[in-house]
């Protein structure tokens, strides 16, 4: 399958899109998709052989071990780490002591392993990476969901993903309670600033004529409109764009954007959204509010892989 985005997962995010945006559940990943990435990332750090490990350890020699938390997080990609011990040796011992999506304290075991102990120390950073990175991006979309907590928004996820692990990341999002935006250009129209650009002169307006083009040609898609002034908030609208996004405003602004839509159709504030802000943002009563840091920002958060004695 190599970086194409699973089938299955195209249809789950056209279908949410298709009813506008809904709190997306913490849905299974491709196993398909996971294990070509694990297979990948492997031949990366393995190369031709772990020469430490193949000089150092005997081959019979057997170890038990534990991935555990070394601080507060919201676990995903555990999926990423099973199928990495699993590549290098089947015969593993996986126990899993928690599950994606949940919230974990500093020590807490995430899985234990037991087996030849080879595999286990081969396989240790490819299967940290996975984890780390994910729980990282679930981590910083759950503080940006706490931080919003009681409002009528959600949190959505953007494209600003690292490339080739989209639908990973959006999967992360998920377990950290964020909603999916959009899973590439294929699956929601989103008529940007610089494609308004391109229709300067159109009739009644660029942005009349923008919606009017994209219902002619995806007319089971939904349209989204990206606006930057109060005045092309009611261009869209007039328009029966079923998404505005409200780009860069102010929290007056925003405040004034909702109420001139006054139902007309849901709402997106976006643009340099900190977590310091996004409740004020919240509180405007815009619908969703979109956040490219939690995946394009997102710290990789501390797991550890302990060997027991």
């Amino acid at each position: 399958m190599g970086c194409a985005v699973s089938s299955w997962f195209v249809e789950v995010l056209v279908l949410a899109t298709a009813a506008l945006f809904q709190p997306t559940p913490v849905i299974r990943l491709d196993p398909n998709e996971v294990r070509e990435a694990v297979r990948r990332a492997l031949a990366e750090d393995v190369g031709s052989g772990d020469v430490t490990t193949l000089a150092c350890v005997p081959p019979e020699a057997t170890a038990r071990a534990v991935l555990r938390a070394r601080e507060s997080l919201v676990l995903a990609g555990l999926q990423f780490a099973e199928t990495a011990f699993q590549e290098l040796s089947p015969n593993l011992r996986l126990v899993r002591k928690a599950e994606d999506g949940q919230r974990l304290e500093p020590d807490q075991v995430v899985i234990e392993v037991s087996g030849q102990a080879r595999a286990i120390l081969t396989a240790e950073r490819v299967a940290l990476n996975f984890v780390q990175r994910l729980s990282g991006v679930a981590t910083a979309t759950a503080r940006f969901v706490a931080a919003i907590n009681g409002t009528h928004a959600n949190i959505l996820d953007t494209r600003k993903t690292t490339p080739g692990w989209r639908s990973f990341e959006k999967y992360a999002v998920a377990c950290g309670g964020g909603t999916n935006h959009r899973l590439g250009l294929f699956d929601l129209v989103l008529i940007k600033d610089n494609h308004l650009a391109a229709l300067t002169d159109a009739k009644p307006n660029p942005i009349a004529a923008a919606v009017r083009q994209a219902r002619r040609a995806w007319p089971s898609l939904r349209v989204e409109v990206e606006a930057d002034t109060v005045e092309q908030v009611e261009q869209a609208a007039t328009a029966g764009a079923d998404i505005i996004l409200l780009d860069n405003m102010s929290v007056e602004n925003l405040q004034r954007a909702v109420q001139l839509v006054a139902g007309r159709a849901q709402t997106e504030a976006s643009g340099g959204v900190r977590l310091d802000r996004v409740r004020a943002i919240a509180e405007t009563g815009v619908d969703f509010i979109s956040v490219g840091a939690i995946t394009h920002s997102a710290p990789a958060v501390d797991l550890g892989l302990d060997f027991l004695s």
